[in-house]
Parts: structure tokens; C-alpha cells; sequence
């Protein structure tokens, strides 16, 4: 991964990431900063506490929509610089747009513009992963969905579909994936991992609120 076009798209997707979909819309919505309520985050969820169920919607489709496009782009960067290899070097562009993952991950987590305090990742994962392996999505959403049905803890499904993902990118595109694919997108569940680490200690105390079905809190 030496090629100066894996720099441009660490760069592009950093700051694709890194674009603070929560807080603009809050800000642009309410008028208000969406850090000061709640839990801080700029993630849809609080978004939702602070502005609304609209507003965390509208969150939630950004924060995975530049996830997207991060992945999406440096995928046409390095189709473009890759154009005349052989097919056998479609690793290389795999490689790009893992980079691009673990880039606008960082962005996202980490962004410039507000002083590095970002979200917990979850989404803009969603999207970036959903460039990069579709049907490795498709099997993380379902095991996402039925730890939350059973366990009505949503941290728990977030944690265990972001570590489960890319086991299920290697395996379901081992023929196309390289050793860059697997280390980024482990990287990229790592981050989301470790920005639960408050679910997480929650979780084991017993003391991590559960989702309700019911309108009931659990």
C-alpha cells in the first residue's frame, strides 16, 4: 500500500467522515448544540433526545450516507489508477477502499472540527461497510437484530455485529480480500468497540438500559 493514491484517499475519506452530520443538524434544526444534551454525542441517538425522532432519522441516513461515499470514492480512485492491471489486482483496489473504512471511521470518531469529540461510529460503520461488503452487512443486521430482540440491549447488538463483521468480509470475499482488507476493517470495528467501552462497563454492571417494545422502560 505504498501506491500515493491510498493518500489521497485516506485523506478524502477522513474528511468525509469527518463532516459532523448530528451537530449540523441539530444546530441548522434547533439552533441549539446538540453536545450539550444528553450524553454529549453527535450520533443519532442523542440527536433524537435532543431534536427529535426526524432529526435522528435524518442523522442516522448522513452519518451512513458519507460512510458511503468515502468508500464509494475510493473505490473510483483506485479503479482509475488500477485501470490497466490485470484482474488479478482487484486486491489493490480492495485495499483502497478498506483504507477508506478505517479513514472515515476516524473522521467520524475524531473529526477536526469539533476538537475531536465525535460519535461512537455505528453508523457511518453501516455505511462504509455496506460499500465494501454488502452481503457481509446483510449477516452482521441479522445477528444485530436478533441479539437486540432477545437481549433488548442495542449497545450489546452494536458491539457484537462490529466485531462479527469483518470475520464475515473475509469469509463470504476471501477471494478477493488481501491482508489490508482484513487489518482495516478490523481496525475500523475496534474503534466502534472502544467508543462502548461506557456500554460496555454498563453492560456488566447490569445497569445498561434496555430497549422497550412496550413503551415500558425495561
Amino acid at each position: 500500500m505504498s501506491h500515493p493514491v491510498y493518500i489521497v484517499i485516506a485523506v478524502v475519506a477522513y474528511l468525509l467522515g469527518s463532516i459532523p452530520s448530528g451537530y449540523l443538524v441539530v444546530r441548522i434544526a434547533r439552533g441549539t448544540d446538540v453536545r450539550a444534551s444528553g450524553s454529549g454525542n453527535i450520533g443519532a441517538t442523542n440527536v433524537t433526545r435532543a431534536g427529535g425522532a426526524k432529526l435522528g432519522i435524518l442523522t442516522l441516513f448522513l452519518d451512513a450516507l458519507k460512510g458511503y461515499a468515502a468508500v464509494f470514492v475510493a473505490e473510483r480512485l483506485a479503479k482509475q489508477v488500477f485501470s490497466n492491471l490485470d484482474p488479478q489486482q482487484r486486491p489493490y483496489i480492495l485495499a483502497g477502499m478498506s483504507l477508506a473504512v478505517f479513514f472515515a471511521m476516524l473522521g467520524h470518531i475524531f473529526p477536526v472540527w469539533l476538537k475531536f469529540r465525535g460519535g461512537k461510529g455505528v453508523a457511518t460503520g453501516l455505511g462504509c461497510f455496506l460499500a465494501l461488503a454488502p452481503k457481509a452487512v446483510l449477516v452482521v443486521l441479522a445477528i444485530f437484530a436478533a441479539i437486540v430482540v432477545v437481549s433488548r440491549y442495542v449497545s450489546l447488538g452494536s458491539i457484537v455485529a462490529s466485531a462479527a463483521f469483518p470475520i464475515f468480509a473475509f469469509l463470504l470475499y476471501r477471494r478477493d480480500a488481501s491482508p489490508a482488507m482484513l487489518v482495516a476493517t478490523i481496525a475500523a470495528s475496534t474503534l466502534i468497540i472502544l467508543k462502548h467501552r461506557a456500554n460496555i462497563e454498563r453492560l456488566i454492571g447490569g445497569t445498561e438500559n434496555r430497549l422497550s417494545f412496550s413503551g415500558k422502560k425495561g
